[in-house]
């Protein structure tokens, strides 16, 4: 499979976050892929989205999404659940997008062993996926064109028809405007929250 390049990840956020449905994200455990089609994200656009961890200035905890792009940035929240990002655009303009689900492809075995649930609850939600996944706050700041421990490759691409999109989850804290952009992409049928 083809790796994702950085220049796929320097574009506008809200375009890497829809194209990254159907890549498959790859994590390596010791030799061991574990891979997963992305099939859900969110875009995090910047100090002007009231949303992102970037809206009020670079911090200690978010100076990764200051800098190139092509980036994993993982945070840990609620004292339990790491988060999955990757940062996009150009240097200095702070945006991210956000990895919400996937659908197992490989090490389905691992991911079930190490999330302790199977089926539909295994990856769909960004803290599970990176439990199943193994990804946590030792990847943070993983180049994910160039490295080795996590990346993406191309994989599928869908119709405009099987993509839907409607706002963020969990940003009750953002503008009203920044809750309901439509900046959440995922395959399928819309869900109801």
């Amino acid at each position: 499979m083809n790796r994702l390049r950085q220049s796929f990840f320097q574009r506008d956020t809200v375009s890497v976050a829809r194209d990254l449905l159907g890549t498959q994200l790859v994590r390596d455990v010791k030799g061991k892929p574990l891979r997963g089609m992305v099939v859900e994200t969110e875009a995090y656009v910047g100090s002007g989205d009231s949303a992102c961890h970037a809206a009020k200035g670079k911090t200690p905890r978010n100076a990764l999404m200051f800098g190139p792009a092509g980036v994993s940035y993982v945070y840990f929240v609620y004292g339990m659940h790491f988060m999955f990002n990757v940062v996009t655009e150009k240097k200095g303009h702070p945006c991210a997008v956000l990895l919400r689900g996937l659908l197992p492809l490989e090490g389905e075995t691992e991911m079930v062993r190490r999330r302790g649930r199977s089926g539909r609850e295994l990856t769909n939600g960004p803290a599970k996926l990176c439990q199943a996944m193994g990804i946590d706050r030792s990847l943070n700041g993983v180049d994910v064109v160039r490295g080795e421990e996590l990346w993406f490759e191309e994989y599928r691409s869908f119709s405009e028809d099987e993509v839907c999109c409607g706002p963020r989850v969990g940003i009750d804290y953002a503008d009203p405007v920044d809750r309901e952009a439509p900046w959440r992409f995922w395959l399928g049928s819309p869900k109801k929250e």
